[in-house]
């Protein structure tokens, strides 16, 4: 498993949904680009902006797999449904391309890159610079996306060795 991969991990939020970009080549993991799609208006312009943005840069950065944080509940139905139609602008804009996706629950983003399900925001910023060597801030939507695409790697990782392994037995 030593091809170049490069994985879109995608942080879906209506306000702000996270982008990251990595490019996965055996154990070496180098972040190509990172931010976040900032949605202004009403509710409908914010998924539209959504749909556009991560269209453009799934058409220009050309990824060959997309992971993406699945939804988690809210207490407020509205919150849950508007993060939901987000989730979905965002998984639209990658169906041109025809990739394939992973769904990745936060708890078990989390917990692949800091270590524990329940660690905090400024952790997962922390540990996602560490391990892709930035030296610069990262915003937290961006650090999730990372995250995310992290997570990807990481599983895409053990699925590899797991069946080297049975073919071996």
């Amino acid at each position: 498993m030593s091809a170049r991969v490069r994985i879109l991990g995608i942080d879906p939020g209506s306000q702000n949904t996270g982008f990251g970009v990595v490019d996965v080549d055996g154990l070496r993991t180098v972040a190509v680009r990172w931010g976040s799609i900032r949605t202004r208006g009403e509710h409908s312009a914010r998924l539209r902006s959504i749909f556009s943005e991560l269209g453009d840069i799934v058409r220009e950065l050309e990824p060959a797999e997309i992971a993406i944080e699945s939804v988690f509940l809210h207490r407020n139905a509205d919150s849950a449904l508007k993060l939901g139609q987000a989730r979905a602008a965002a998984l639209c804009a990658t169906f041109h391309a025809d990739l394939p996706v992973f769904e990745y629950a936060p708890r078990h983003i989390k917990k692949a890159v800091v270590g524990s399900g329940g660690a905090e925001k400024t952790q997962v910023q922390r540990m996602v610079r560490m391990m892709l060597g930035l030296r610069e801030e990262i915003e937290p939507d961006a650090a999730d996306a990372l995250a995310t695409a992290l997570c990807h790697a990481h599983a895409r990782l053990a699925r590899a060795t797991l069946a080297k392994a049975a073919e071996a037995s």
